[in-house]
C-alpha cells in the first residue's frame, strides 16, 4: 500500500510538472512571437508588411536602417535615451537605497508615517497628476530640459524602490553593522562599504526594472522634451505614425535597434533580478 501511494503522488507531480511546463511555453511563445515579428518586419519593405504582415521578407536587406538614420536625427536621440537611462539609474540606485537604510533601521513614527506616504503615491496613476506636475516643472525651469525627465523619474522610483530595499534589508543582520561601527566606520560608511554591497541582487532588480522603465518610456519625453528637436528613440519612431498612413517598415527598424539594449541588460542581470525579486519577497 505504502509503495502505492509513493507511485501515485509521483504520477501527480509528474502530471503537474507537464501541465506547468505547457502553461510556461504557451506564455513563452505569446512573448517571443511579438519580437520576433518586429525582427522580420524590419527587414521588409512597406508594402511587404501590408500585404502579408507574417510572411518572410522577400529580399533581408538593411535599407530600413540606413534610411531611418537618414530621415531621423537617430543618433541625437539615441544619446538622449541613453543619457537619461544611464543618469536616471546612477542617482536612483545613490538616493533611494539610502532612503529606504534610514526608513528601515531607524523604525519611528516619523519613518513609518515617510514609508506610509511612499507607498500611498504607488496608488496614485501617473496620468491623475501628470499637468499639475508639468506646471511644477516649469516653476523649477527644467521643463523643456532632460533633467526634467530626469528628476520626474527618481521621484517615481522611489516607492517601489523603498519597499524592495526595505524588504530585503529585513534579512541583513544587525550584526555587521555594529562591526564595522566598532571598527570605526561611520553611518555613511557603515552603508555603502558593508551593507550596499549585500544588495547586488536588489539592486540588479531596481536597475533591471528601471532600466526598462526609463529606456521605453515615451510619453514623458514626448510631452516634456522640445518639439523643435530630437528627442528619445520612441519618440523619433513615432513621427513616422501618421492619421491616415504609418511607415511600418522604419518603425519595426526602430523598434529593433530599441530592442537591443534592453534585451542585453535583462539577459545579463537575469538571474540577480529573479533573485532579488524573491529573496525581497520572502524577506517581507
Amino acid at each position: 500500500m505504502a509503495k502505492e501511494t509513493k507511485i501515485r503522488v509521483r504520477e501527480r507531480v509528474r502530471v503537474s510538472d507537464i501541465i506547468l511546463f505547457i502553461l510556461t511555453l504557451c506564455l513563452a511563445v505569446l512573448f517571443v512571437i511579438p519580437v520576433v515579428f518586429a525582427f522580420i518586419s524590419a527587414f521588409k519593405t512597406n508594402g511587404e508588411i501590408l500585404a502579408n504582415p507574417l510572411s518572410l521578407p522577400a529580399k533581408w536587406s538593411l535599407a530600413n536602417f540606413f534610411d531611418l538614420f537618414q530621415r531621423t536625427d537617430f543618433f541625437t536621440a539615441t544619446w538622449h535615451s541613453l543619457f537619461l537611462t544611464i543618469v536616471s539609474e546612477i542617482l536612483i540606485i545613490f538616493i533611494v537605497p539610502m532612503g529606504a537604510y534610514a526608513i528601515e533601521r531607524r523604525s519611528t513614527k516619523v519613518t513609518r508615517m515617510i514609508y506610509t506616504f511612499f507607498l500611498a503615491g504607488m496608488m496614485i496613476p501617473f496620468h491623475l497628476y501628470m499637468f499639475p506636475l508639468f506646471k511644477e516643472m516649469k516653476l523649477f525651469g527644467i521643463y523643456g530640459k532632460l533633467s526634467g525627465p530626469i528628476c520626474c523619474y527618481i521621484a517615481g522610483s522611489v516607492a517601489f524602490g523603498s519597499l524592495l530595499y526595505c524588504s530585503f534589508l529585513k534579512g541583513v543582520p544587525l550584526e555587521i553593522e555594529e562591526a564595522a561601527r566598532i571598527d570605526g566606520c561611520g553611518p555613511f560608511q557603515t552603508f555603502w562599504q558593508v551593507v550596499f554591497p549585500l544588495l547586488g541582487p536588489c539592486t540588479a532588480s531596481m536597475i533591471v526594472l528601471n532600466g526598462l522603465g526609463i529606456w521605453n518610456d515615451f510619453l514623458m519625453p514626448y510631452l516634456v522634451l522640445p518639439s523643435d528637436r530630437a528627442k528619445t528613440i520612441n519618440v523619433e519612431v513615432y513621427a513616422f505614425v501618421g492619421q491616415f498612413t504609418a511607415r511600418w517598415d522604419l518603425i519595426f527598424a526602430g523598434t529593433v535597434i530599441s530592442m537591443v539594449p534592453a534585451l542585453i541588460i535583462y539577459v545579463l542581470l537575469q538571474k540577480y533580478f529573479v533573485k532579488g525579486i524573491t529573496a525581497g519577497a520572502a524577506k517581507g
